[in-house]
């Protein structure tokens, strides 16, 4: 006898929802819940209270040191008027994600700029504004000047709109006037981040040099543990004033659950403090990098240099130092390998001397990638290349010393005088500064750097890592200077590694480019 078989499929037994409307730390402590007992998501957010999270948290995250329940809660910051060096210090975390003020598509005329303290130095102050004000002067000049100029060798193509056909000049106008931009210029930035790189974000801006960059640690800090701004406060308000012309009892209740104070972070991020395993490190191997070097002049270097495989420890011992000083790694690397093993591992211990208990090793110490370039670039080409999460970057501070550069149309649009003066002055301005003898005087001073500067940057990846950047980063809408820069990166691995060239899909930077194309 045949027996029917059921053709129904049975239900799934597992359940996927979003969740909204629960505050990060709450968030955090219910899907910690998981790992800790078998309620649903469901009923953990039914059961919990914002004190019953905090003690939570206070015993799972700072006692017993489960750091990942941070990664749990996430949030997003607005962060705005900083400028755009204390902008890179901001963005120089590898868990960020986030987005800046773009210098091609808004006018950084009206911006505004930073001022640091030169500690009562009415000379130095002024000599500071002064340069400042002449830098965008000469910004605003070549960008009309330069739009002039493209709009000239450009005709507008008949289906193209007007506003169009301007708004894509003026964009490429601003990537050839931002070079005149000082890194004191303000911008402003949003980030989406989780407590816990919020938390080493803010211990690691506290120990900075600048003291703009540590104000903002402590503001981001304070941003995290005090009441949010409510988006929809306006309509809620307004919600429960209707609400209270019925019931008055009944608007109460809204306005405790509608109009509520919610903290993003209040217990994760309440004890991140200056890091002084960072702070001291960073004083003992500079004062290393100049014994080591002895005023060694700076010589000449390419504008990408795929370095050779070292030993791992002539590795970290080199790009410990790099950071420190404005060498490149392969003239560094030539001296940490004649100064013999002895002295590589007593650099290799002032990387580590200082680490406190919970103390991630510091970044240098993110060795034995196959793909190392050294590269040296404009600071505002620099900018863009820093948003590449997937590598390690080792930033040298910013200097003068390396020269500006200039991009060609700057000469064609009859501007070169107003530029180079302009530059010129600010770097005599910026040695000025330096000179000084404030406290922080070289720091207050690189704010006065334009971007046209270069700054050498060591950046280490995969060879995957290597491949994207260099496709991405050459198509022709992209700025003239990473597109160089992404180039080089592909042509030093083709010339290395030969087979594996035909596996880059990249556009040739020679190429003619149509500007009108973005």
């Amino acid at each position: 006898m045949s027996q029917s078989v059921s053709t129904t499929a049975p239900e799934p037994s597992v359940e996927v929802f979003a969740v909204y409307g629960v505050e990060p730390e709450i968030q955090a402590y219910a899907m910690a819940k998981y790992s800790r007992s078998s309620l649903s998501m469901k009923d953990a957010l039914k059961e919990i209270t914002s004190q019953k999270a905090e003690k939570f948290l206070n015993t799972f995250y700072f006692q017993y040191g489960h750091r990942s329940i941070a990664d749990l809660a996430h949030f997003a910051l607005a962060i705005e008027r900083l400028s755009i060096l204390a902008a890179i210090a901001v963005a120089d975390e590898q868990r960020w994600d986030g987005q800046e003020r773009s210098t091609r598509y808004q006018d950084f005329r009206k911006s505004g700029y930073y001022t640091p303290s030169f500690q009562g130095d009415a000379s130095a102050t002024s000599l500071y504004r002064e340069t400042i004000a002449c830098l965008f002067a000469t910004y605003e000049k070549v960008s009309q000047r330069t739009f002039e100029y493209l709009a000239s060798i450009t005709p507008r193509p008949v289906e193209m709109k007007p506003d169009a056909y301007e708004r894509t000049l003026r964009a490429r106008a601003f990537d050839i006037s931002r070079y005149l931009l000082p890194l004191s210029t303000n911008t402003s930035l949003g980030e989406i981040v989780n407590a816990r790189t919020l938390e080493t974000q803010v211990a690691h801006l506290l120990s900075q040099p600048h003291q703009e960059v540590r104000d903002l640690g402590a503001q981001l800090k304070r941003a995290a543990i005090s009441p949010a701004y409510n988006a929809n406060e306006k309509s809620l308000r307004s919600l429960v004033a209707e609400i209270r012309a019925v019931s008055p009892e009944v608007a109460e209740r809204a306005e405790r659950e509608l109009l509520r104070e919610v903290r993003v972070a209040p217990t994760l991020v309440k004890y991140a403090d200056p890091s002084s395993y960072e702070i001291e490190t960073r004083r003992e191997l500079r004062q290393a990098a100049a014994e080591l070097m002895r005023g060694a002049a700076i010589e000449p270097a390419p504008l990408v240099d795929l370095l050779d495989d070292d030993p791992l420890e002539i590795e970290l011992a080199t790009t410990l130092l790099y950071g420190q000083c404005h060498y490149s790694y392969r003239q560094l690397r030539h001296a940490i390998a004649a100064a013999g093993e002895a002295r590589r591992r007593e650099i290799i211990d002032l990387g580590l001397r200082h680490r406190g208990k919970h103390d991630e090793l510091l970044r240098p110490f993110s060795a034995g990638q196959q793909f190392r370039f050294d590269i040296l670039m404009d600071i505002g080409g620099f900018r863009d290349m820093h948003r590449h999460r997937r590598c390690v970057q080792i930033m040298q501070d910013f200097t003068t010393l390396h020269g500006f550069d200039t991009p060609p149309e700057v000469e064609a649009a009859g501007v070169l005088s107003d530029y180079d003066s302009a530059l010129k002055r600010a770097e005599a301005a910026v040695q000025k500064l330096s000179a000084s003898g404030v406290e922080e005087a070289a720091q207050s001073a690189q704010y006065a750097i334009p971007l046209a500067f270069r700054k050498r940057t060591l950046f280490k990846m995969d060879f995957a890592e290597a491949v994207y950047i260099s496709e991405l980063r050459t198509t022709p809408a992209g700025h003239t200077s990473y597109r160089n820069v992404a180039y080089a990166m592909y042509e030093a691995v083709a010339a290395k590694y030969p087979a594996l060239a035909k596996y880059f899909r990249v556009h040739d930077v020679r190429e003619p480019v149509d500007l009108l194309k973005r």
